[in-house]
């Protein structure tokens, strides 16, 4: 891998264009979110559940492992773009493929946890906050889904044309998606599992 100064900087007039892009993008995502979040509350404090309460099926010890598998997710991920700014790419890619693996935790026990449901009867069609829950859930888990691979490819990158300045600027971008989705995740934890265990306890 070159160490030339410019190897890694993401200040190119390229690297600075799609973090332009990427805070209109993030702008959209936040105001997809937020709608979706009012819709969930709402329902939510009209205790619009069909019969099957919050309390029967949230499984709070599996919702916590997937939150700190997200959570530590972003960790691993900020340590990769550190090596990533030391130009230290195989550390990087180690701690990128260990974030990698940490979101298809997540994603492999919210699946877990969809499939849960169903067996117990609990589908969109159940009710209209059952609706915005699979919905609201789902939506993240696919943009979890969407992070994974995005990282994915751009490590299938950095191993066939190494670090440079033209891939390292998409690696903090995907750094940048990778938190907004766990500060996402902060907020459904409170509001959907913690606010709704309240409402329906």
């Amino acid at each position: 891998m070159s160490h030339d100064t410019n190897t890694v900087d993401s200040r190119t007039h390229e690297g600075q264009l799609n973090k332009l892009g990427f805070w209109i993008f993030l702008t959209a995502e936040f105001a997809l979110f937020g709608t979706l979040f009012a819709t969930l509350l709402t329902l939510q404090h009209g205790g619009d559940y069909g019969g099957k309460m919050t309390t029967e099926l949230f499984e709070l010890p599996l919702v916590l492992i997937m939150t700190f598998a997200l959570l530590i997710s972003s960790y691993t991920c900020g340590i990769a773009i550190y090596y990533m700014r030391k130009e230290k790419q195989s550390l990087m890619m180690f701690w990128m493929i260990l974030t990698v693996l940490l979101g298809l935790v997540f994603v492999g026990f919210e699946i877990y946890e969809f499939s849960h449901y169903a067996s117990e009867g609990v589908t969109p069609k159940l009710s209209s906050y059952w609706s915005s829950f699979f919905i609201l859930l789902g939506t993240h888990g696919a943009h979890v889904s969407l992070g994974i691979g995005w990282i994915i490819c751009l490590l299938i990158q950095v191993a066939t044309r190494g670090l440079n300045k033209f891939n390292a600027p998409k690696l903090f971008i995907v750094s940048l998606y990778w938190h907004f989705l766990d500060v996402v995740w902060i907020f459904i934890f409170t509001a959907v599992y913690m606010i709704g265990m309240v409402y329906s306890g």
